[in-house]
C-alpha cells in the first residue's frame, strides 16, 4: 500500500486508488461530472495546496533563493493545524490502501507536490 505523488490529468496507473487533487482550483474548462474520468482527481482536497499567494510566488521563482522562499512559506502553512493533521492522515492511510495526490504542474521538482513528498515522506508515509 502506498500513496503516490503525481501530476493530476496523466493516465491513471495500475492500482493507483484514489486520485486526490492537492490543487487550489479545479481544472478549467472541465465539468465536474469530468474530472475522475479525465484522470485530474476524483476528491478534490484543497487544504494541501499552496495559498493563492504562495502559489504565485512558487511559480514566478527563478532562482534557488527564491524557489527556497516559495519552499519556506509552503511549508510553513503545511505546519497549520488542519493541514498537519491531513498529512498525518494522508501518511497513515498509506499504509492501509493506495492512493494518489497530485498538482497540474508538467515538472515536479518546480511544483509544490515535490515538497508536498518530502513533507509525507516526514510524517512516515509508504511512497510509491
Amino acid at each position: 500500500m502506498v500513496v503516490r505523488v503525481l501530476r493530476l490529468g496523466t493516465p491513471r496507473l495500475a492500482e493507483e486508488g484514489l486520485r486526490i487533487g492537492t490543487v487550489r482550483r479545479p481544472p478549467r474548462g472541465v465539468p465536474k461530472e469530468e474530472f475522475a474520468r479525465q484522470n485530474w482527481y476524483d476528491s478534490w482536497f484543497p487544504t494541501l495546496a499552496p495559498s493563492a499567494e504562495t502559489m504565485k510566488l512558487g511559480q514566478a521563482a527563478q532562482t534557488p533563493a527564491e524557489w527556497a522562499a516559495f519552499i519556506k512559506k509552503y511549508r510553513a502553512e503545511m505546519a497549520a493545524p488542519e493541514a498537519a493533521h491531513a498529512l498525518r492522515l494522508l501518511a497513515a492511510l498509506s499504509h492501509q490502501s493506495n492512493f494518489s495526490v497530485g498538482c497540474y504542474c508538467e515538472h515536479e521538482a518546480h511544483c509544490h507536490r515535490s515538497v508536498l513528498r518530502a513533507l509525507l515522506a516526514e510524517q512516515g508515509a509508504a511512497l510509491g
